[in-house]
């Protein structure tokens, strides 16, 4: 009897950008897929924590290249991404929050978030899935989008929109570079502690609701993050395009 093989988890030989890597579940991605042997670029604004986090890595023998990268700028998404040699994995995990009730949203902060959450992310996918199509190379292109961008949720109206977006333009883009060999999907997280998610926490109502909504009765930590990307990354997912992978506890089992 011919028995199957499993497919390789591994990412050796494979270049990576994760875009957002400075701090939370950018960082754990860009950990997580260089434990699993891809040489991995890491981009954000903030080039100071993108030097710590390389010494971080450094300290256990774990080499990066540096890029400061800002996604609201367009622009200078494609001159960056077209100055380097194509990448096999795009982790895009930038993006901002701004909220509010919906009724007292402000234009700017609506703009802001749109900008880096839809507009960036879809540009930098674009831009990365151009070089590969350039090269004829195959890719695994993953979002980091929300549980938000499958359900709504209070005070994240601009959130929760720009995440669903992220949904539909991913699918959409699935669906055309297939026949590349280029897959593209996202992941759904729930709420992550983090430095950035850390005072939604602190609020002892916000933290009821959020653990009222988490049927596994705790919150997210990164590293439930790490495991989904490298599995999307890998050869492990290799019929996987146009799919969420959601990890929220059973959130939106509802």
């Amino acid at each position: 009897m011919n028995l199957p093989s499993t497919p390789s988890f591994s990412l050796k030989n494979k270049r990576a950008l994760i875009a957002g890597a400075s701090s939370g579940i950018g960082l754990g991605c860009a950990v997580a897929l260089a434990e699993y042997g891809a040489s991995i670029t890491i981009a954000a604004r903030r080039s100071q924590k993108l030097e710590e986090l390389s010494a971080s890595l450094k300290d256990k023998g774990i080499s990066t290249e540096l890029v400061e990268l800002d996604v609201s700028k367009t622009d200078r998404i494609l001159q960056t991404i077209n100055r380097l040699d194509p990448f096999d994995i795009l982790v895009n995990s930038a993006g901002i929050a701004k909220h509010s009730l919906s009724v007292e949203t402000k234009e700017a902060d609506f703009d802001d978030v749109m900008t880096v959450n839809l507009k960036g992310a879809y540009f930098l996918t674009m831009a990365v899935a151009r070089r590969l199509m350039s090269a004829n190379k195959s890719g695994s292109l993953i979002n980091i989008s929300s549980q938000m961008g499958l359900v709504g949720g209070q005070e994240r109206a601009v959130y929760s929109a720009s995440k669903h977006a992220v949904e539909g333009f991913t699918k959409s883009i699935a669906i055309e570079l297939g026949g590349s060999n280029i897959r593209v999907n996202t992941i759904c997280p729930t709420f992550i502690l983090t430095d950035l998610t850390k005072p939604t926490f602190d609020d002892p109502k916000k933290l009821s609701w959020i653990k009222s909504k988490i049927k596994l009765d705790r919150v997210g930590k990164v590293e439930d993050i790490m495991g989904a990307v490298v599995f999307l990354a890998s050869d492990a997912s290799a019929l996987i395009t146009g799919s969420s992978l959601v990890i929220d506890g059973g959130w939106t089992a509802e």
